[in-house]
């Protein structure tokens, strides 16, 4: 796992930025403690941070060169089939200096070009120079589980894992108002997007070829679900959980090769619990680490994860903490996003990480089954919509009521009165509209109020839907829940989830590893009925019956929490000065000219009154902008 950039630069203006290269790469030094290394010629320059997890030796350090000297990679990421694909290589002739990865995906992509990829078990962002062509060959993994955003003008191409890298190079940094109004309404910005108009993240399954001025953008790789094939699937249920633990069993074990420190993240859900068991099968000494809240007993798992840690014998660490101790990460955790994101659960994923990595350099977590096997709320509340009865009529019926009820998330009546609400709201609407607006916290009309005449003015309204349009491409008009989890696998997983789990864990020098991610076992969720993954009464229902006699009996049957922070008494408490004295202010939103400050001055009357719904978390995301707006000092 690493931090990788470059340029390819068209012309002597181009090659101008090329004494940006070194401190582009510095800028991912929290991604790559362990070396750092450049190359560069007359127009082409790489750079490469690393943290050593396979071969920590200098023979693996990047950039790395073939023996010809015609190839060279920049590597982020990890190849879980790499001694498989070595021993084709070598039953090939072909021969090896180190005994990484990244030297195995290099010779491969010699022998097979392109066609490399569709060979791959892992995650990854490269690149890869062939010197003798003048091309860089770059591509992103399946999933979007590493990121890469690149720049591409008349100039030069640049690239690197994150956006504080590109920042180096002295990019343009015109804000596009289509990327902000999506925010406001999701708290983050969907690929192939960013908040700046001249730079773009390469899609998960995507690869990119640049050289002489020319770039070419293919895919490579989409999930294979087919409606019909999947309704004509004769597997039953019981030889479905068959195959489905052999795949992730297969996965889980792949996943424990490294040459350094392997732990499990363990939060007590199913899915962490699940594959520390697996883990625990094939590395008996498994460390397992949580965090608990001492304050919000509301949000605090650990009970259950000592269970499991205890049912399958692992060294457990749990980090107790207090909201003082989450607050105090608020500020460091702001300066590093580089990008608007506004989830607030990247807090404890950032102290989580921050604490595990004290005792290991690779950690294995349960990412990507809520996507993929339906185990949010919201996945239920489709459910319900499409097999509605008279008890979600009757939710629906009441919206008039629910309205006036106090709504916030602090509290269990309260938060169920939250999603009555949203349910009522979406029951009556098409599909793609009710699952755009269940994505976010913030509807269209709510966030385009927030907007100023000016901004409305520099928002092209018809950009907008069409970017919602290709987003919302899999919903068709007659859904059912297969094609909502879909497309959350590939909107929200990559874009939120997969998004947070990089930055806050590599902020930290930390790999994730994430076994639900496995192409095999992906692919094959997405061959099985719906209903193999949710009814009325069971969320995730292949993996919670698949390992019932697995498990802890005490983990089924308990409500799902999130991973939450307690948000809205810092917005009352310790951040209200930053809401109503500084970031917020009349005066600061009046000299930005962003925003229209009635209508954040609305939100902020909401937020502080007994009724605040999701104005927390709407007020977050406007902070974390306007956070991110100083830092990076943009001129609007």
């Amino acid at each position: 796992m690493c931090g990788i950039t470059g340029i390819f630069a068209f012309n002597l203006i181009g090659k101008m930025n090329m004494i940006h290269l070194a401190k582009a790469t510095m800028a991912l030094a929290r991604r790559g403690p362990d070396f750092q290394d450049i190359y560069h010629d007359s127009f082409v320059g790489l750079g490469h941070r690393r943290l050593s997890i396979i071969d920590t030796s200098e023979a693996a350090n990047q950039p790395m060169w073939d023996n010809t000297q015609r190839y060279a990679i920049a590597f982020n990421g990890e190849i879980f089939n790499f001694r498989e694909l070595r021993q084709e290589l070598q039953n090939k002739g072909v021969s090896f200096f180190s005994q990484s990865d990244t030297e195995v995906l290099l010779k491969l992509y010699i022998h097979e070009k392109e066609a490399c990829l569709n060979r791959l078990n892992g995650f990854f962002a490269f690149c890869i120079y062939d010197k003798q062509e003048q091309t860089f060959f770059l591509a992103r993994d399946r999933y979007g589980v590493k990121p890469l955003l690149y720049l591409y003008d008349e100039d030069k191409f640049l690239f690197a894992s994150e956006m504080k890298s590109l920042l180096q190079y002295g990019i343009d940094k015109t804000l596009d108002y289509t990327s902000l109004y999506t925010y406001l309404q999701l708290n983050y910005i969907p690929a192939p997007n960013t908040i700046f108009q001249s730079v773009k993240k390469l899609l998960p399954g995507h690869w990119l070829k640049v050289g002489s001025k020319q770039l070419a953008l293919g895919s490579y790789y989409s999930i294979p679900y087919d409606p019909i094939a999947v309704r004509n699937n004769t597997m039953t249920y019981d030889e479905a959980k068959e195959k489905f633990r052999s795949l992730l069993e297969a996965s889980v074990q792949r996943r424990l090769e490294a040459d350094v420190p392997l732990g499990a993240f363990l939060s007590g859900g199913i899915d962490s619990s699940v594959i520390t068991g697996l883990a625990t099968r094939h590395k008996p000494d498994l460390h397992t680490f949580s965090i608990g809240f001492r304050d919000e007993k509301f949000f605090d798992e650990t009970e259950y994860a000592r269970l499991v840690a205890r049912h399958f014998q692992t060294e457990h660490t749990v980090f107790s903490l207090s909201n003082d101790d989450l607050y105090q990460h608020v500020h460091t955790i702001l300066n590093y996003l580089d990008e608007p994101f506004a989830d607030s659960s990247a807090i404890n994923v950032y102290i989580l990480s921050k604490e595990t990595r004290k005792h290991a350099t690779v950690a294995l977590s349960g990412d990507g089954a809520d996507e993929l096997l339906g185990g949010y709320n919201k996945h239920a509340a489709h459910y319900r919509v499409l097999h509605r009865g008279w008890k979600e009529n009757l939710v629906g019926n009441l919206l008039p009521f629910w309205k006036v009820i106090p709504q916030s998330r602090n509290n269990p009546f309260s938060n169920k009165a939250r999603q009555f609400r949203r349910f009522a709201d979406g029951m009556n609407m098409s599909s793609r509209e009710r699952y755009w607006r269940w994505l976010g916290f913030t509807a269209e009309n709510t966030a385009l109020n927030l907007l100023s005449q000016r901004s409305k003015e520099q928002l092209i309204y018809s950009e907008y839907t069409t970017r919602k349009s290709e987003l919302l491409a899999t919903v068709p008009d007659k859904e059912n829940l297969n094609d909502i989890l879909l497309s959350d696998t590939q909107l929200v997983l990559p874009n939120d989830m997969l998004t947070k789990v990089d930055l806050m864990s590599m902020a930290n020098g930390l790999e994730v590893r994430n076994p639900f991610l496995d192409v095999e076992l992906v692919n094959f969720i997405f061959s099985l009925p719906d209903n193999f993954k949710i009814d009325t009464t069971l969320r995730k229902r292949i993996l919670q019956d698949t390992y019932r006699d697995f498990l802890p009996a005490k983990l089924y049957n308990r409500p799902k929490k999130g991973f939450e922070v307690p948000l809205l008494k810092w917005l009352r408490r310790e951040m209200k000065s930053l809401i109503t004295d500084d970031l917020l202010s009349e005066k600061f939103i009046s000299e930005q000219k962003i925003f229209n400050y009635n209508s954040v001055n609305k939100l902020k009357q909401q937020l502080f009154s007994s009724n605040p719904g999701d104005a927390h978390a709407q007020v977050w995301g406007l902070l974390v902008f306007q956070w991110w707006w100083r830092s990076a000092g943009i001129n609007s």
